[in-house]
């Protein structure tokens, strides 16, 4: 019932100068305050973390498209890193409760600072930065096979192409010898295949998608013995001006691959090993 309607009929069942309707009156009153103020308090708690969202939306003007990249992340250190990353799982998971939530956020503690490098986040750049983050990368051993030092996770089977040759071709130059590089992705290769070539081969690089990434550690194909960084292809935007972070079907995936027992675990597993480019 409505406070109007409440108070409509209060004479027609006790008279006005009825004693007993005092209260009854100062009750409904009350009442009435109590729900205007709790919905003042939920209208204040939704502005609030609309507002939370908003802080963390990217600046227009940080969308280079003609280098195909988003320049924020140069100035972000791993703190702001880490609020970016966890803000948008915020923003995807709306319908989950504060536990959950928690459950999805990235550690501060397992994202390196690469605040450091001041170049550009290109494709062209990608090979100077990797080798810069790790310092001496030398060749994996021979055994485990499928065990990579260095995994770079990107947004599509495309990109994850574009990587692959960039890499190949950008590693030599950087100063990194015979680098063996291996296609974790779906373009041209089945589960299957790739899973019968780590199982096979050594390999210090791996580019991939977290689908299919994640497919291959549920297999135990893909070892993370020799494992020192996943760099993260977050820079890289696409035409409408979109990078892996910024849309639900990616993000979401990245997040589950990232947050795998095989890389943060507990306690001080996994320190540094995000390295977001």
């Amino acid at each position: 019932m409505s406070d109007s309607g409440a108070e409509g009929g209060v004479p027609l069942i006790e008279p006005e100068f009825d004693p007993a309707s005092t209260p009854k009156k100062r009750k409904q009153s009350g009442d009435a305050d109590g729900d205007k103020d709790s919905k003042r308090a939920n209208k204040k708690a939704k502005r609030k973390e609309k507002k939370k969202l908003k802080a963390k939306e990217i600046d227009e003007d940080d969308l280079d498209q003609e280098l195909g990249v988003n320049r924020a992340f140069e100035r972000m250190d791993k703190v702001l890193v880490a609020d970016y990353v966890n803000s948008r799982t915020r923003l995807y998971g709306k319908e989950l409760s504060s536990v959950e939530l928690e459950d999805r956020f990235v550690p501060t503690r397992t994202i390196r600072d690469t605040s450091s490098w001041t170049e550009p986040r290109s494709l062209e750049n990608l090979s100077g930065f990797v080798k810069k983050q790790c310092g001496k990368l030398a060749p994996t051993p021979a055994k485990p096979t499928g065990a990579p030092h260095t995994l770079v996770v990107t947004a599509s089977g495309i990109r994850a192409a574009d990587v692959f040759r960039s890499l190949k071709t950008g590693l030599p130059k950087a100063g990194v010898k015979n680098p063996s590089v291996a296609k974790l992705f779906a373009k041209h290769m089945k589960v299957a295949e790739q899973v019968e070539h780590l199982k096979k081969n050594k390999i210090d690089f791996g580019v991939g998608t977290p689908d299919r990434l994640s497919a291959l550690l549920d297999q135990s194909a893909l070892s993370t013995a020799n494992l020192k960084q996943i760099v993260i292809d977050c820079s890289y935007i696409d035409q409408k001006k979109r990078g892996i972070l910024d849309m639900k079907d990616l993000h979401e995936p990245l997040i589950r691959l990232l947050l795998r027992k095989e890389f943060v675990g507990d306690g001080d597993d996994g320190d540094e090993l995000f390295v977001f480019y």
